[in-house]
């Protein structure tokens, strides 16, 4: 792995894992914003908690060294939940483009830091 793609992959990684974390920790605390879109798109208001969860565990997952195969599930949970709250905000008929930044944001970082992951984080015969 050349030393700019180790860059590119550490700063899509933490900016994923903070932004992760930040909307993780508003969701398990059910804060109103989230409560109200949550709702709004029409889904009941424990699925906040779930979310946020999720969420919280994926980062776990994907910054701990080791565990190729959790950091795959996790990569794969994040770019779930951020396509299916792109099609979730497009499915309710959100006019604003600030409802689609940031999960479009959060999802792009997901697939580069994926993309870009070293070796050492990749499933394989010895990474199981």
């Amino acid at each position: 792995m050349t030393k700019t793609k180790k860059i590119i992959y550490w700063i899509a990684t933490c900016w994923l894992a903070l932004g992760m974390t930040s909307t993780g920790i508003v969701q398990v605390m059910k804060m109103k914003e989230e409560a109200d879109m949550i709702t709004k798109l029409g889904y009941p208001l424990y699925f906040l908690t779930i979310l946020g969860i999720w969420k919280l565990l994926g980062v776990i997952a994907v910054l701990v060294p080791k565990f190729p195969l959790v950091k795959e599930w996790a990569y794969a949970g994040f770019f779930f939940a951020m396509s299916g709250a792109l099609f979730s905000h497009l499915a309710a008929g959100d006019k604003e483009a600030l409802a689609y930044f940031g999960p479009s944001l959060l999802l792009v970082l997901t697939i580069t830091s994926w993309y870009l992951r070293p070796d050492s984080r990749k499933t394989g015969a010895s990474g199981l």
